[in-house]
């Protein structure tokens, strides 16, 4: 019989830490605890002890405690007299399970284990999977659905060296009916962004945020590039440069300078110093024409962002189109990305107009999509 995809990425996977990240439906848990069943079954008193987190007690025992009970019951192996209800806790095949959640500290912070399984992992804090790992010597297991935009397992567990991530969508679960999978499918019509974290499986991003982005860590060899963006800035506002290249419909987004307090003079020292040819095009913005022309004077090549009539919005209509990359040990880009959001009203509707903020790489990179990328349109003429 055929199982879950979720259940052959387990028994595959041998690095210290899995990260098993899906959507509804596609049969996460149920396979992970069946993998771990599995694995007691093949390894009898070993002694090994598998602790199963989550956030609360009765959210564990609704969920993780009933697959377990009904896998052993279906395979005949459940036994009454293994299992200590009281201490929740369970002796399959002379290795233990252990059911706990993070508001039983005396336990998180207890005895050592091998295996740590923690279910609907986003619903931990940080602190908490820290004393959770801390603890365990073997391996961990987390799975969840990614309903949160920005979390702690995308920054600081996805990215380690020892993790390995996997990603399932209820379409790798072949024991669904088409009744289920025609209600999960009904997301797409009813909401984006529900359709998105619960049939697709793909993070979560609130209607307010204008841009979706990924990073790299070394360009593409066949990505070109197409200019420098600056956006001018001085005492609060950071001057920001920016390089874009293109690859089909992407762009790639290389920080270069992003700091306060930079006079005219301080800008074009430190295009020297950072070895800019002084033919490559640099995109700036108009608001400055005085700035322009010193840049200028100092032998650089830069030029006006052309505008003209609504040009932020469709600066952004045009970015929205293309898949945006950013580099991965680009900080501040990654912030702003991540933070530049639309406007809402007192009611919470969200408006066609971006809030000015978080906006200074965002807006180095909208000149050189308005004036190299996008074609000849409206009042706006592009070279």
């Amino acid at each position: 019989m055929k199982l879950a995809k979720t259940y052959y990425d387990v028994k595959g996977c041998d690095t210290r830490i899995q990260v098993h990240q899906g959507g509804t439906r596609s049969g996460k848990t149920f396979s992970i605890i069946t993998a771990l069943i599995e694995w007691c079954a093949l390894n009898v008193d070993a002694g090994w002890i598998i602790t199963v987190v989550r956030k609360t007690f009765p959210s564990l025992r609704g969920s993780v405690m009933r697959d377990f009970t009904e896998i052993l019951m279906k395979e005949e192996w459940y036994d009454e007299r293994s299992h200590n209800k009281t201490e929740n806790l369970y002796d399959l095949f002379g290795n233990t399970w252990e059911f706990i959640s993070v508001d039983q500290p005396q336990k998180v912070r207890g005895r050592k284990r091998n295996i740590c399984f923690i279910n609907e992992a986003n619903e931990l804090t940080f602190e908490d999977w820290q004393q959770l790992v801390l603890r365990t010597t073997d391996k961990i297991i987390i799975d969840y659905n990614p309903s949160d935009e920005f979390h702690w397992i995308y920054d600081k567990v996805i990215p380690r060296e020892d993790a390995t991530f996997f990603q399932t969508t209820y379409r790798d679960n072949p024991h669904l009916n088409e009744d289920t999978i025609h209600e999960i499918e009904r997301l797409r019509e009813i909401d984006e962004v529900y359709w998105r974290v619960y049939g697709l499986g793909e993070r979560g991003q609130s209607r307010e945020t204008i841009f979706q982005y990924s990073l790299y860590t070394e360009l593409p060899a066949q990505a070109q590039p197409i200019a420098y963006g600056l956006d001018w800035g001085y005492a609060n506002d950071p001057t920001s440069l920016v390089r874009v290249y293109t690859l089909g419909d992407a762009l790639y987004v290389e920080e270069i300078l992003y700091q306060t307090r930079m006079t005219n003079a301080d800008i074009a020292e430190e295009l020297r110093r950072l070895g800019i040819d002084r033919r490559a095009e640099i995109i700036a913005d108009s608001a400055e024409p005085k700035s322009i022309e010193e840049l200028h004077r100092m032998g650089f090549n830069i030029k006006p962002a052309k505008k003209g009539p609504d040009s932020v919005r469709i600066g952004i209509d045009y970015m929205r189109r293309c898949r945006i990359f950013v580099r991965d040990t680009d900080l501040n880009a990654q912030k702003e990305f991540r933070n530049y959001k639309w406007m809402t009203d007192k009611n919470g509707k969200v408006l066609n107009q971006p809030v000015d903020a978080f906006n200074h790489i965002v807006d180095a990179v909208r000149y050189i999509c308005l004036n190299k990328l996008m074609k000849k349109s409206g009042h706006y003429v592009y070279s």
